[in-house]
């Protein structure tokens, strides 16, 4: 076990047989000087005293959303804001159920609604309520949504019953939300540099040539990479997508614009090109609106290539350098050519012909095209974005590391 001083850890206790073990969890967090505060849902008290959770925690505990003197603070923001990390445990099958619909009726649910942190859950329940389908639909939304799983374990249950759904131990909860805060302080060192979006090539004041990127897979890595401790920098072309004010975003417009803010923005430990760049740019920008004519020829000339540009310079390469390869018909042979040209490390490929994959789709299917002796490939098979995203960061830290 290591030391998590000045860590901050919210610990949400729901009503279950294994809201004991919570108790023992907290305590070994302590043990290694984490800062605890609690919130006990109604039913959580049935188990376990606000009092026994205080004098372990020797923190705030927290179980009512309409409280007076709470809601001055506004605590269901602040407490949100306040943690490193939050951890449900036990998390019961109401109340994975209930954040899987965006429930807020108590002060857990709303917390958790408005946590921009990353959240974990150790489910706890019999083991019929684990295998139902309901259930594990729920999940599947919730690590869409970006939530990590620790268990459930097989064991003995309190019902008398014997499989799946029992609460993880203390120990192996710790470690795991140890192992991801010690990571974080290891990220916290290291730059990450993420282009999303299109770029617009002006014809006339008020015409440009582009493309149909939302930008929503490089916003969502510019995420994960974030919520994963590293000093994220966002570049983007013209999108509606949103980011978390603690991401360095800069918006640009055209495919200039973007690889000057790259240039700038050089030195990073990982890139992470996204964007889809206009390949060609007009030769000569008219000053005024074209008029309507009957015939009219545009010239057009190539664009800087910023992802094969950054691959070259050896003096300002990243780390790892990762290009995207958006097509429409031979997706292999394409990210592998484009693997060799461009010199990246990877290429992550998909077919933006189908409607469940498209640019402006929330789901994407990638297969990862790996730069080594075998040309190794990965499949990322249909997911959401977001999580498509999860899957990709979890490959970057693992190969930086």
């Amino acid at each position: 076990m290591g030391n998590l001083s000045n860590k901050k850890i919210l610990f949400i206790i729901c009503g279950g047989v294994s809201a004991y073990k919570s108790l023992e969890t907290i305590r070994i967090f302590k043990k290694n000087n984490a800062e605890i505060k609690t919130i006990l849902t109604k039913n959580a008290k049935e188990f376990v005293t606000p009092l026994s959770v205080a004098s372990l925690s020797q923190g705030k505990v927290y179980d009512d959303l309409f409280s007076l003197e709470n809601e001055t603070e506004m605590d269901h923001i602040s407490l949100s804001r306040w943690a490193d990390v939050i951890i449900i445990a036990p998390a019961t099958a109401n109340t994975i159920s209930k954040l899987s619909y965006g429930s807020s009726d108590d002060l857990a649910s709303t917390v958790t609604l408005a946590s921009n942190k990353q959240i974990f859950l150790a489910p706890a329940m019999n083991v019929r309520m684990w295998e139902h389908q309901s259930t594990q639909k729920n999940l599947k939304v919730l690590k869409s949504y970006g939530y990590k799983i620790i268990g459930p374990e097989i064991g003995d249950m309190a019902c008398g019953e014997y499989g799946e759904g029992k609460m993880s131990e203390p120990l192996s909860i710790y470690n795991e939300i140890q192992n991801f805060l010690l990571e974080k302080i290891i990220n916290n060192k290291l730059k990450a540099l993420v282009t999303a979006g299109p770029t617009n090539e002006y014809i006339d004041p008020v015409r440009f040539i582009t493309n149909k990127s939302s930008g929503k897979q490089g916003y969502e890595i510019a995420k994960s990479l974030h919520k994963r401790g590293f000093d994220t920098t966002l570049i983007s072309g013209p999108t509606s997508q949103k980011i978390d004010d603690e991401i360095k975003l800069i918006q640009v417009e055209t495919a200039e614009e973007m690889f000057k803010a790259t240039q700038k923005n050089l030195p990073a430990d990982i890139a992470v090109f996204a964007a889809a760049v206009g390949d060609f740019k007009v030769s000569l920008k008219q000053k005024e609106k074209i008029k309507k004519l009957d015939n009219f020829t545009l010239k057009l000339e190539k664009n800087i290539d910023i992802l094969s540009y950054v691959s070259n310079h050896n003096s300002m390469r990243p780390k790892i350098v990762v290009g995207f390869a958006a097509e429409t018909t031979n997706i292999k042979e394409n990210a592998i050519q484009k693997l060799k040209n461009k010199n990246c490390d990877w290429i992550i490929a998909n077919d933006v012909s189908k409607n469940e994959t498209g640019f402006d789709s929330e789901n994407n299917d990638v297969t990862i095209f790996y730069k080594n002796k075998n040309m190794e490939t990965e499949r990322l098979s249909l997911k959401k974005k977001s999580e498509i995203s999860e899957e990709i960061v979890d490959r970057l830290v693992a190969q930086l590391n």
